[in-house]
């Protein structure tokens, strides 16, 4: 037993030995987390939220004031351009319709008889005219024969008073064919002024009746069949019967942060997903970029709003889909992810292992005068951790300034001071903010060595 107690306290005094000497070992080693780094496909992506819209989308509203006769849509329905989607009572528009056409219909019946009633005294004054030219010939011969003494007097004056007479019935049938067109024109006028009178109240008659103004879906409708509706007035709205919208070309209406529209340009490529279809990702680009900052607790425009306090911003950012899509609708919730920059086969490094640094302060002293922040200016210098062997084949930390590009999800582009391959602190974020030049290192195992990867 005491044999057994002795072997006992002989290895708890090796054990100690050992951790003595490990961390004594360890002693003035910082534990970090590395990164190799390698060269990448990046971009930088700003996100918005918001929800699908139709480029273009029209209210009907009530163009006349009735009763709701009858709805044939109803809402999530599919229309076509010029289809009857609606109709208020019309009964005394459409008799005043049907009026107009039978006075129509008659003024033409007249026109017609004015027209066989021109072609009669047409007729008329051309047989005159025919009969006017024998008498002319018998009134010649008689004056000739009367002179030589061989006809009487009186077949001279029947000569002359039967060329006379046919002369009267010309300037008489001239006369019919003038009344005869002066009819004519009459009527036709009577018929253009009833036209117009029928445009009016086809016009009328058309209000009382809505169309869809181009294919699309209907995606509201308020009022029931049996309600009244009304038409606007100055700054009062008229009744909607209902909202179509046309889906041929589907938007994502997003708002983005103040602090990322800079870098949204018109074309950039897209990414929508909708909430309502997880499983699905839609592709698109920007067409529209708004100027106007929008508080985001309101979403009124700054330029319209009277309150002076200073909150955070939007601006909105219209993103058009590519293609068409029939299980998109208006009103879905939206996330947009605009690809704003693209690089390929870059040296990029984890945005956490980007660090600002003073080396002025890497030999400094806790009573240094230079160590007090209140005393001397700072001056950090952007840049990263490199780990580096020394002569006696220790890791150290050697701060390496660094130019960066543009920024990804999770990684930055490097276009200088480090290289590919390199390896770089990247965390813990308190080690790191405090890590001195020169100070000896120690790789942390208890996560893997983080690797860059791609935001692309």
């Amino acid at each position: 037993m005491k044999k057994i107690i002795l072997i006992s306290l002989a290895v708890l005094v090796a054990a100690g030995l050992v951790a003595f000497m490990v961390l004594k070992q360890q002693s003035g080693y910082t534990k970090v987390y590395t990164a190799s780094l390698t060269r990448e496909d990046l971009s930088t992506v700003v996100s918005g939220t918001g929800q699908i819209k139709p480029k273009n989308y029209v209210n009907v509203g009530a163009n006349a004031m009735g009763r709701i006769t009858h709805l044939y849509v109803a809402e999530g329905d599919r229309v076509h351009k010029g289809e009857m989607v609606a109709t208020i009572e019309n009964v005394q528009q459409e008799a005043n319709v049907n009026g107009q056409e039978a006075a129509i219909d008659s003024a033409k019946t007249d026109i017609a008889a004015y027209i066989a009633a021109e072609k009669t005294a047409q007729a008329n004054l051309q047989h005159a005219q025919a009969d006017l030219e024998q008498k002319k010939l018998d009134w010649d011969r008689a004056q000739a024969l009367y002179k030589d003494g061989i006809d009487s007097k009186q077949q001279y004056d029947a000569a002359k008073a039967a060329f006379d007479l046919d002369v009267a019935d010309i300037a008489q049938a001239d006369a019919q064919l003038n009344q005869a067109k002066a009819n004519t024109d009459s009527a036709r006028g009577r018929m253009h002024t009833q036209e117009a009178d029928l445009k009016v109240n086809q016009d009328l008659y058309n209000r009382t009746i809505a169309v869809a103004p181009f294919d699309g879906i209907v995606t509201n409708e308020p009022p029931r069949e049996g309600e009244m509706v009304v038409t606007g007035i100055q700054n009062t709205e008229g009744s909607t019967l209902m909202t179509i919208a046309d889906m041929s070309v589907v938007t994502a209406d997003v708002k983005v942060d103040e602090t990322d529209i800079v870098n949204v340009q018109l074309g950039q490529p897209a990414e929508v997903t909708v909430d309502a279809l997880p499983n699905k990702v839609f592709k698109g680009h920007v067409t529209e970029v708004g100027d106007q900052a929008l508080l985001r607790s309101t979403g009124v425009a700054t330029s319209q709003s009277t309150t002076g306090t200073e909150e955070a911003k939007d601006f909105r950012v219209v993103v058009t889909l590519d293609g068409t899509f029939d299980d998109l609708r208006p009103g879905l919730s939206c996330t947009a992810k605009i690809t704003t920059a693209h690089k390929t086969d870059v040296l990029a490094l984890p945005i956490q292992a980007l660090t600002m640094h003073d080396p002025a302060t890497d030999n400094a002293k806790p009573g240094d005068v230079q160590a007090s922040s209140t005393n001397q200016k700072t001056n950090p210098i952007q840049g990263v951790f490199v780990v580096h062997k020394d002569d006696h084949g220790k890791l150290r930390a050697k701060f390496v300034p660094v130019t960066t590009g543009i920024t990804g999800a999770t990684d930055i582009e490097v276009l200088s001071g480090v290289n590919n391959g390199d390896e770089i602190v990247t965390g813990p974020y308190k080690t790191l903010r405090d890590l001195k030049q020169g100070a000896l290192l120690k790789r942390d195992k208890s996560v893997p060595i983080v690797t860059t990867t791609s935001s692309s």
